[in-house]
């Protein structure tokens, strides 16, 4: 059932008109315009979320709204209209991404307020809250392919906004090219796709058709699944494809706070769960999703271990968590996924937002071995971020308990007894790297350098806002998934079930006992009991465990050597061809050669022609004498053959 909602449209135009003011206004308008519009625009745009939400819960269960702007492509039988679809998931997302967006544009009016190019700033960011948007909402694949490209080129402008600083342009550029390589697998899923269908005389990328036709997709589902998750890979950068996402914490903080929160991370996990019914037809498809992401999840874990700057330690964190949500979609569990997604939107975004906070009480120090002794300093920080990281860790009666036990519960019930084990340990490692910072930055004496510790100043109030709003929700928006049999159920699953379905071995599964799922909550405290002793009780420790186990401590500080990895399989090999294969040979040699011996000849042929242009008139008059004998001579033989 579909009904028409016009105000769907508004939903776009908001941030859409935010983008225009931006560039072309708000540099002569001034800061308290943009202070005004730039955040503005995201609000509305989170009421007409709330609008639509509302909307579709008086409407029966599987409703969506639905709007056509205009037909976009029309080529034979070919149609695709830029057309709107808002059922209960694209609601979902789409009050996550405004609502959490528009707190973080609220931050920005604080945090970047001596930024000379701010107007630019506040553009990119509603640009980039825009293209989510439409990638959320969208009603085709091939407009939710335009929405993903979107986010790819904001994260882009956004990670490179100091464009200034070389190390930053070129981090930007890191971002951009991975997921380049990831889109090109989207491409060809895409290309899958319609050439499978046009076979079967099927022209339709929207998602209703896909649905009503996925017999006819079955026997290539599995590699349209495998490209199309190379793709998310590289979006929400799991492995292979993670390594732009540590080095885009040269952005400023809260566009971390945006990509990993209510953004381009989530986009790939949101794409899954959207194409449920492809991936439901390749369950070897869905074994790729959920290994990959439980091998994300760890890895990121174990390098988040030593890490000392507080936004990098954040970023594995998201790599991490996103291979959480990536295991619950590919046991089938697409609803426990995207309800990981939802509470991890706001403890994520409160986490970086506090982050900014600190390295903006400090004046740009990032390094936690250089703090220290802060929470007496920055009350509403640390208590704040101290219950995002209370939702991150999964304490009981936080939001993150909730869906990571649930996602954890769902694999082991599918029989995925190694992921979930895997999962287990991940948690122990995410409360002990979690603490690690809590401790490091806001707990014993300070490491402060001189007295700057004395002038420290907590977060200002249009920055406390955003703080205390995300806080109140990292602390209660898990509860709207209470387990079966509590109150009002599961209602957050029971509310998507028609939007993301589910495979029958994760609806059903298996019985877990008490205690397969008092596991993580144990493995919770074990890590939070050594993070306390390593840094509380005995802070000595841990240099001199990195001193007996060097090679180790090397391994994860190095990040296992991917990074010089792909720069020597990969980097390298590449300059060399382009400067010596297309550089040296096809360029300078074939292309410049060419057209350099072309010049060549026109000018010897013109150094020639010189020769006979003397400026001497009796010479031009012995070439004419010369001319007329050979043509007089060349006539009398013809005559007197």
């Amino acid at each position: 059932m579909s009904i028409d909602f016009a105000p769907l449209a508004l939903l776009l135009l908001f941030p859409a008109l935010g983008v225009v003011f931006h560039l072309f206004f708000g540099p002569h308008l001034g800061r308290h315009a943009v202070n005004v519009v730039g955040p503005g625009v995201i609000f509305a745009a989170f009421a007409v979320s709330l609008w639509a939400l509302a909307r579709l819960l008086t409407l029966p269960p599987g409703a969506a709204l639905r709007l056509t702007l205009w037909h976009w492509i029309a080529a034979g039988g070919f149609r695709v209209d830029f057309a709107l679809r808002c059922d209960a998931l694209s609601a979902v997302m789409a009050a996550v991404v405004s609502g959490v967006g528009a707190f973080i544009h609220l931050y920005s009016v604080g945090y970047m307020h001596e930024d000379e190019d701010y107007a630019r700033y506040f553009a990119y960011m509603n640009l980039f809250t825009l293209a989510m948007l439409v990638l959320v909402t969208a009603s085709n694949l091939l407009l939710m392919f335009v929405g993903w490209e979107g986010v790819g080129l904001c994260s882009y402008l956004l990670i490179g906004f100091w464009y200034q600083r070389p190390g930053y342009a070129y981090n930007g550029r890191k971002a951009f090219i991975v997921n380049r390589v990831g889109d090109a697998g989207f491409v060809l899923g895409l290309l899958l796709i319609a050439g499978t269908l046009a076979g079967g005389g099927v022209l339709s990328f929207d998602f209703t058709a896909l649905a009503a036709h996925r017999a006819a997709l079955k026997p290539v589902a599995g590699a349209v699944c495998l490209l199309l998750f190379l793709g998310a890979t590289g979006k929400s950068a799991q492995i292979p494809l993670y390594v732009w996402l540590p080095d885009a914490m040269v952005g400023p903080t809260p566009v971390s706070a945006l990509i990993h929160a209510a953004t381009m991370v989530t986009a790939g996990v949101y794409m899954v769960a959207r194409l449920h019914f492809l991936y439901a037809l390749s369950p070897a498809a869905l074994l790729v999703v959920a290994t990959v992401g439980a091998l994300t999840s760890f890895f990121a874990a174990t390098i988040a271990l030593v890490q000392t700057d507080i936004k990098r330690v954040l970023a594995y964190s998201t790599i991490s968590q996103i291979g959480y949500m990536f295991l619950g979609v590919g046991v089938g569990a697409f609803s426990a996924g995207i309800f990981h997604l939802y509470t991890h939107a706001f403890f994520k975004a409160l986490l970086f937002l506090c982050a900014g906070a600190v390295i903006h009480a400090l004046g740009g120090e990032q390094d936690m071995s250089r703090m220290g002794g802060l929470r007496r300093a920055l009350p509403l920080t640390y208590w704040t971020m101290l219950a995002a990281t209370l939702a991150i860790v999964a304490v009981p009666g936080f939001s993150g308990y909730f869906s990571k036990d649930l996602i954890l519960e769902k694999t082991l019930g599918a029989g995925a007894g190694t992921l979930w084990l895997l999962g287990v340990v991940t948690a122990g490692l995410t409360s002990f790297y979690m603490f690690r910072l809590i401790f490091l930055t806001f707990h014993g004496e300070t490491r402060l350098a001189g007295d700057r510790y004395r002038h420290l100043h907590d977060a200002p109030p249009v920055m406390a806002v955003a703080l205390v709003v995300l806080a109140l929700f990292s602390v209660g928006a898990g509860w709207v998934g209470l387990p079966p049999g509590f109150w009002w159920g599961d209602a957050f699953a029971r509310f998507l079930a028609p939007a993301t379905g589910a495979l029958p071995e994760a609806a059903a599964g298996a019985a877990v006992g008490a205690l397969a799922q008092l596991a993580p909550t144990l493995a919770m405290v074990t890590g939070l009991v050594w993070a306390w002793l390593f840094y509380l009780a005995f802070p000595g420790l841990p240099a001199l465990l990195a001193a007996r186990l060097a090679p180790l401590h090397a391994l994860l500080w190095r990040k296992y050597y991917v990074d010089e990895a792909y720069d020597l399989v990969v980097s390298r090999p590449l300059f060399w061809l382009a400067e010596r294969v297309l550089g040296g040979v096809v360029d300078a040699g074939l292309i410049d050669g060419l057209v350099d011996r072309t010049g060549l000849a026109v000018e010897t042929g013109g150094e020639l022609a010189r020769l006979s242009e003397t400026g001497n008139v009796q010479d031009y008059a012995l070439v004419y004498l010369a001319g007329a004998v050979l043509i007089v001579g060349y006539y009398a033989y013809l005559v007197l053959r």
